[in-house]
């Protein structure tokens, strides 16, 4: 079975809009554990939009499942993993003003630079992972890099699933069965939703774990969220 690691960004965000502390994120990701996800997943970005730094130093003390920490490793990024030390680390090469992760790392041009980030975290028994889009190249090329694992970049599945679901996860089953054959493991995310989460399982091979926020709170705006998490669990058998 795939594991679901649930993003909260979302859930900082509306707390955030009002202030204080509705919904309690805390609360909310012990819940989620609760309604059966094996794990969570937090974005803190430099201007704490959403998860704050102090968040994740929180959750430490509240996540028993898998805690998965993304984010572009600047060096305020690199010393919270490293405080932390989460299960897993992410590592997403977005620009400080980006609304949300758009692009995979390029893992042939900034090669030496994630090899660097990687050995930093790896003594610490922290799990890495890079993400990137569904190219071979840049499969083979983390492979290179001594990281554990990848997460494909799904919102190009996600856009083209409506018209042509067939070509749309093409690249992916590639990507995934590259990844195999080098050694690693392949997580996977953005944009994936109740909608095409089944398709993508049952196509691509050697899927480790999902991680799913934005779709997964909006629907359970409709079916409440220990449904909506139990919904994603049963489509990931």
């Amino acid at each position: 079975m795939t594991k679901l690691s649930v993003n909260v960004n979302k859930i900082a965000t509306l707390r955030n809009s009002r202030g204080g502390n509705v919904p309690d994120l805390l609360k909310v990701v012990s819940d989620i554990e609760r309604f059966g996800a094996q794990g969570i997943t937090v974005h803190p970005r430099p201007d704490e939009r959403h998860i704050k730094y102090q968040d994740t130093r929180d959750l430490t003390k509240v996540v028993t499942t898998e805690f998965n920490i993304e984010g572009n490793p600047i060096d305020q990024f690199v010393e919270l993993v490293l405080e932390t030390k989460p299960t897993q680390v992410t590592l997403v090469p977005d620009s400080v003003d980006a609304i949300t992760s758009n692009a995979g790392w390029d893992t042939i041009a900034h090669k030496d630079f994630l090899k660097e980030v990687i050995q930093t975290f790896k003594p610490q028994g922290i799990r890495t992972s890079i993400f990137v889009d569904a190219d071979t190249r840049m499969v083979e090329g983390a492979a290179n890099t001594g990281t554990d694992r990848i997460e494909l970049y799904t919102e190009s599945y996600a856009k083209t699933y409506v018209e042509n679901k067939e070509k749309a996860v093409l690249d992916f089953t590639k990507a995934a069965e590259i990844a195999h054959s080098c050694g690693l493991g392949v997580n996977a995310g953005h944009d994936l939703s109740l909608d095409n989460i089944a398709y993508f399982k049952k196509h691509v091979p050697h899927l480790l774990e999902v991680s799913i926020g934005h779709a997964l709170i909006c629907e359970s705006l409709y079916f409440g969220l220990d449904n909506v998490v139990n919904m994603y669990l049963n489509k990931l058998k």
